[in-house]
């Protein structure tokens, strides 16, 4: 007869996961390298165990950046960047010189910016449906204008007419 025998997992993990917080701050491991390889300034390769530094991210900084504004202040942002975004399609459409890698960046910036606001309604107690409604009444609410990099650059523009006709 044969006997079957189960394994059972084991439940450690091989590495321990530092934990990290709500804000964003982020601890990792950092294993030091032997004293034959090159060490950056001020790390001692003496230390045979790994050490732990805080690193934060570019997106956690821009996170606590948003949550310090007030929610108008983040409205008016959402509105500007959309702006912006449309000026961008137009570039594109136009066959205009423009930088690919801003459609992402405005797109997720809007995106956390969003977040945050979500977040906010949530701790209000505004339920989803009604969040929907305040939503569709703020967008009906928006007055068109030019966006910030638009004006910015009819103003470079009208100074180098400026510079042409002097």
């Amino acid at each position: 007869m044969l006997s079957l025998s189960t394994i059972t997992p084991s439940t450690k993990p091989l590495l321990p996961i530092p934990k990290s917080s709500f804000a964003g701050v982020q601890l990792r491991p950092i294993i030091t390298l032997p004293a034959t390889k090159l060490t950056p300034a001020g790390w001692s390769s003496s230390c045979s165990r790994p050490r732990v530094v805080v690193m934060m991210a570019k997106r956690d900084e821009e996170l606590k950046e948003i949550r310090a504004k007030t929610t108008e202040e983040i409205n008016q942002e959402v509105v500007d960047l959309k702006g912006d975004l449309l000026f961008l399609r137009l570039q594109r459409s136009a066959r205009q010189e423009f930088k690919s890698s801003e459609f992402r960046r405005m797109r997720k910036r809007i995106a956390r910016m969003l977040t945050v606001k979500r977040e906010r309604e949530i701790e209000e107690g505004i339920g989803k449906r009604l969040s929907r409604k305040l939503d569709r009444k703020w967008k009906k609410s928006i007055v068109v204008r030019p966006s910030p990099s638009l004006k910015k650059l009819r103003e470079e523009e009208a100074a180098a007419e400026a510079k042409k006709s002097e």
